[in-house]
């Protein structure tokens, strides 16, 4: 129970790693909003570990206010944000990839970070109290060739955190990132662009441990960095990876 009687939101909990922090939020103790575009995958995922579904847009301002306006109507206040929401772009040359997709990107991965923080920060400022954690990506340590937008969108995000870090401290307020590897989740077609067993073969010899992530993983890694057990750890970017960026 290392998250008794602390409140979180969850962004992109509806599936994948989302799911896997939120779940594993709600087992350590912790009052969980889950936060996702897709509201009925939210519900799927929240009614069995007891929390409370939301629809939000990430990249929205108004949306983003609405969620936050919810959890704090149902907690009080709000300890624990988890930016998870994120989108990838096909693998394709860095020309090729449409203006349209290189704005969802920004939108999803970047935006959400500064919306959420505008939202929430001023309150744990005011508390002296709260911790942010963002996904980022191996993509942001290690890139791969053909996915230079995403890939640079979770660079941002490492970069975001370190700064946010810095600004925060003097407040009480923590933040941290997590660097995982692709994972079992919806997104891994995306990053390989078709899942057979050849490209998964191949993408599985580039992971020394020899397995995808999945999100009981970065579910563990979460929650310790979101816990007082990690009250001296802030500005980190853990690698969750099996050793991929070695």
């Amino acid at each position: 129970m290392r998250l008794q009687g602390k409140t979180a939101i969850v962004t992109g909990a509806g599936s994948g790693f989302g799911a896997g922090i939120a779940a594993k939020f709600a087992a350590e103790g912790a009052r969980v909003m889950l936060a996702d575009i897709n509201l009925d995958a939210a519900r799927a995922v929240a009614g069995p570990i007891g929390g409370i579904a939301q629809a939000c847009d990430v990249g929205s301002g108004t949306s983003v206010d609405a969620m936050v306006t919810a959890a704090r109507a149902a907690f009080g206040a709000v300890d624990i944000l988890v930016n998870n929401a994120g989108v990838t772009h096909l693998p394709a040359a860095l020309d090729e990839v449409s203006e349209a997709d290189f704005d969802r990107v920004v939108r999803v991965n970047i935006k959400s970070v500064y919306l959420t923080a505008r939202a929430l920060v001023p309150a744990m400022k005011a508390r002296r109290a709260g911790v942010i954690l963002n996904i980022a990506s191996t993509a942001g340590v290690s890139p791969r060739p053909r996915l230079n937008w995403y890939n640079a969108s979770k660079g941002w995000v490492i970069t975001a955190t370190r700064t946010m870090a810095v600004e925060l401290a003097p407040f009480g307020v923590r933040v941290n990132a997590l660097n995982p590897v692709a994972g079992e989740t919806p997104l891994l077609k995306s990053f390989m662009g078709e899942d057979t067993p050849e490209m998964r073969a191949k993408f599985l010899a580039t992971i020394p441990l020899g397995r995808f992530s999945t999100p009981q993983d970065i579910g563990n890694a979460a929650c310790f960095l979101c816990s007082d057990e990690a009250a001296m750890i802030t500005g980190v970017a853990l690698e969750v990876d099996g050793g991929r960026c070695i």
